[in-house]
């Protein structure tokens, strides 16, 4: 019998052993603030990663255990483009990037296979001509959830009453289905567009938002519908009542033909936060078919609050992620994050709209920049001292009516000074659990953490994974999922840059 439970007690260990794998890349040559990059994805068992390193661009491909298979130059991209966006597929992948000769901008799309090189020639999209030196991107990329569909838009804000969004239709073939013209009514100079989405059937999914003053709260959404086939645009309001709304995010329900519109919400634009605003909007009669204002008790203010105090436990939430179910409901999560220093301080108050630690939306409207966000990035553009924070992470499960079926918060208080590479988290669905991992500071050392959560609302947290090894500073924020159970970090090696694999 001893020798039986012995066996067992082995198998088990050895599946805990065997549940979790890292592998680390070898570090690059040069400073890793000198060196823009993005995980493309696995394509052909290969995983493909972009580095423009001052205007040399590659693709470096690495094998299953993130050793360097090839580093392949793109010589086919001109000196200088203004960007760079990626959808990867199993055996292929685009590469859409903008770049300006004279006075004309070129969006240009070229295929990739697994081994780096390009398949035929560069695609142009689309061209504009402009009179002045682009320092921003001109379009911008969106693509359905299942990658069938592809859309290339920009919008002319020359005339603040009327601002013209040109909208170009793709199939995953890069085939042209349709371009079209929308002419948007903006009657308030302090109103603005919102996300872009882009749904399977594909319809393009936009909202205005209605503001009194500039740097006020949301107080009226206007959504937006080009769908597929019709050249006109469909509009229609959705109520928000008394409240006010802040960092409003758009979600596609493919499943269930509806679009979800959220936002924490306050009472009034200079108040707390009060709760969280959901409406659904249904595809079928073109309307808001149900609203919910879910206002947050005093429980959960204590356990989201961090080092605010209660009232304002929720002032530093900003959405992050947003999971549709085939129920009709959805997952949330949203992070404290703010910011402190000589330099002055960004939190909700101070900024336009959303995070300030988001990635930027990049909706550029020509001829003049517009940006969602981020008012920093990688190289610290605030200047003086500046501490960065990120906090406790609330997680909501929402259901079909509107109602909470629970919440939970993960606790956390992470900070650096001079930059936000290291704080923050990447989620990783595996269909059973979502994993949040980011980094926690242990000994002085940053040690990857993993809290799961499961669809009941189990909450574990997990010891610290082990295998990390030391020297590896792992950038949490920037991690992109490759597989199932599978996720590549970026790494700082004494001030390199490097990549990490992590099998769960």
């Amino acid at each position: 019998m001893k020798r039986v439970l012995v066996v067992l007690l082995l198998i088990i260990m050895g599946r805990v052993i065997h549940a979790q794998k890292i592998a680390y890349s070898e570090p690059e040559r040069g400073d890793y603030r000198q060196t823009d990059f993005e995980i493309i994805g696995k394509v052909s068992n290969n995983f493909l990663i972009f580095e423009n390193q001052r205007g040399y661009f590659t693709i470096n491909i690495k094998d299953g255990d993130m050793k360097d298979k090839d580093r392949v130059q793109l010589d086919f991209l001109p000196n200088k483009i203004i960007n760079s966006d990626f959808i990867a597929y199993p055996d292929f992948c685009y590469l859409f990037y903008q770049y300006q000769k004279k006075n004309i901008i070129y969006a240009m799309a070229a295929k990739i296979d697994g081994a780096g090189k390009i398949v035929g020639e560069p695609i142009t999209m689309d061209t504009t001509e402009i009179s002045f030196l682009a320092g921003n991107k001109i379009y911008s990329l969106i693509n359905s959830d299942d990658k069938q569909s592809i859309s290339l838009f920009k919008i002319n804000s020359k005339n603040e009453d009327d601002f013209i969004v040109t909208t170009m239709l793709y199939n995953k073939a890069m085939e042209k289905m349709e371009k079209t013209t929308l002419h948007i009514p903006m009657p308030s100079r302090h109103d603005f567009l919102t996300e872009f989405q882009l749904s399977n059937s594909g319809n393009i999914i936009f909202l205005r938002a209605i503001q009194e003053s500039e740097n006020d709260k949301v107080q009226q959404l206007q959504l937006f519908q080009k769908k597929k086939g019709v050249e006109e645009v469909l509009s229609g309001y959705v109520q928000i009542g008394k409240v006010v709304l802040d960092d409003v995010r758009l979600k596609i329900d493919n499943y269930n033909n509806a679009y979800i519109i959220t936002s924490f919400y306050s009472k009034s634009k200079r108040d707390n936060i009060e709760g969280l605003y959901a409406a659904v909007w249904d595809k079928a009669i073109d309307s808001i078919s149900s609203i919910s204002l879910i206002q947050f008790d005093e429980n959960l203010r204590s356990e989201v609050k961090g080092d605010n105090n209660m009232k304002e436990a929720f002032n530093d939430l900003f959405i992050k992620n947003i999971i549709v179910r085939k129920d009709g409901g959805f997952l949330l999560s949203a992070e404290s994050m703010f910011s402190t220093g000589r330099g002055g301080g960004y939190n909700r108050l101070d900024n336009m709209y959303g995070s300030p630690f988001l990635s930027p939306m990049d909706y550029y409207m020509f001829p003049y920049g517009y940006g969602y966000g981020s008012p920093w990035n990688r190289y610290n553009s605030m200047g003086q001292s500046t501490r960065y924070n990120a906090q406790n992470i609330l997680v909501l499960s929402v259901e079909k009516t509107g109602n909470i079926a629970w919440a939970k918060v993960i606790t956390k208080n992470q900070y650096d000074d001079e930059t936000d590479d290291l704080i923050s988290y990447s989620l990783l669905n595996t269909g059973d659990n979502i994993h949040f991992l980011f980094n926690q500071q242990e000994r002085r050392m940053q040690l990857l953490t993993s809290q799961t959560i499961s669809p009941s609302g189990g909450l574990a947290r997990n010891p610290t994974l082990k295998n990390i090894s030391t020297g590896y500073d792992i950038m949490a924020r920037y991690g992109k999922q490759t597989g199932q159970r599978q996720i590549i970090f970026p790494c700082i090696y004494r001030n390199y840059l490097c990549f990490a694999k992590l099998d769960l």
